[in-house]
């Protein structure tokens, strides 16, 4: 998408009701698609939870740390999960693949191959999800299956929707594409079992859960010498830093580093963008920053001063106990459960 016509979703720009016809078209063939959906024999379901974790925005909300964070929480509850995804940007030698932590993101796509490298454990990727959920499951190791993204891939049966929101932008002008950010109209937050709101003064949806992404560590880009963010920010010899990010929302990664005393020199470039080592080297004369997410795509380069900081989602216990109970009333179908 163009900086410009996202800039004009968030400002509300009046010109964008030129694409008025447009929107209400995409609007009434989502939930067309949706309603077909909904009834069709096609669906398949897995034999135990299904978590999807998606949005109805397009650009980044805070997606992969909510993944992560849920996988930590469930399995300090007993419970043994997995992943699947679309794999965006992967390019394995056949479906379904499984993720694995020493390969290359190139083959995996950047979010599942940080999953699979921070939370240690099982990734699958293939755009038929339900082909990457019977992959997941055929060892019998996993009783919880947890959808990256996937809010719009019906053909995986859901147990449990979680939407996620970003709390800087909300929902811009409340408009499907091409007028408005949305992939879908905003009533259908109504209809997930759960919505997360990532920070902001306010609420963009009534029944929202507030979480707030915490900076936590931060390493060198090859994974070595992890730190504290407060000790590496005391033997800092000047707070200035090249900020460098390929995300949906780069605004959001560089005021978390304004946000703990740094001076950064911005550098936003497309979601999902292929890094090469010559272009990051360029950027000489100051410590640079990444995220986690390109970082993965990184971890080969010799950038001398060249760091990853690590951002942690902390999910609120109301939304972790309507979860658990959730998770619960799953247990009486068959075959599933946490046991």
């Amino acid at each position: 998408m163009s900086s410009r016509l996202e800039r004009a979703w968030y400002r509300q720009a009046p010109w964008l009701k030129l694409f008025r016809p447009v929107s209400v078209l995409f609007t009434c063939l989502v939930k067309r698609r949706r309603q077909r959906w909904l009834q069709s024999k096609a669906v398949w379901h897995a034999p135990v939870p299904v978590i999807v974790v998606g949005n109805i925005s397009v650009g980044g909300t805070g997606k992969t740390p909510v993944v992560l964070a849920l996988i930590e929480w469930l399995g300090s509850e007993g419970y043994q999960p997995g992943v699947v995804s679309r794999g965006y940007g992967a390019k394995p030698p056949s479906y379904p693949w499984l993720v694995k932590p020493e390969q290359d993101a190139s083959l995996t796509g950047d979010e599942p191959l940080l999953i699979a490298q921070r939370a240690q454990v099982k990734v699958v990727i293939d755009p038929d999800r339900p082909a990457a959920a019977r992959a997941l499951l055929a060892d019998g190791q996993c009783n919880v299956i947890i959808s990256d993204d996937g809010l719009q891939h019906y053909p995986l049966g859901r147990d449990i929707e979680i939407a996620v929101i970003d709390g800087q932008r909300g929902l811009g002008n409340h408009r499907c594409l091409p007028e408005g950010p949305l992939r879908e109209p905003p009533e259908r937050l109504n209809r997930v079992d759960l919505v997360l709101q990532n920070g902001g003064d306010m609420l963009h949806h009534p029944a929202a859960n507030i979480f707030q992404l915490q900076a936590t560590r931060i390493t060198r880009l090859d994974g070595s010498d992890p730190q504290s963010l407060a000790q590496w920010l005391a033997q800092l010899k000047t707070p200035r830093v090249h900020a460098v990010c390929g995300i949906g929302h780069p605004e959001r990664f560089f005021s978390t580093l304004a946000a703990v005393g740094l001076d950064c020199v911005p550098h936003a470039f497309a979601d999902h963008h292929a890094f090469s080592e010559a272009e990051l080297l360029a950027l000489d004369g100051l410590p640079l920053v990444m995220t986690e997410k390109d970082a993965v795509k990184c971890k080969d380069f010799q950038l001398p001063d060249g760091w990853v900081l690590q951002v942690t989602a902390e999910l609120p216990d109301r939304f972790k106990d309507i979860l658990l109970q959730q998770l619960a009333a799953c247990q009486f179908k068959e075959g599933k459960g946490n046991g």
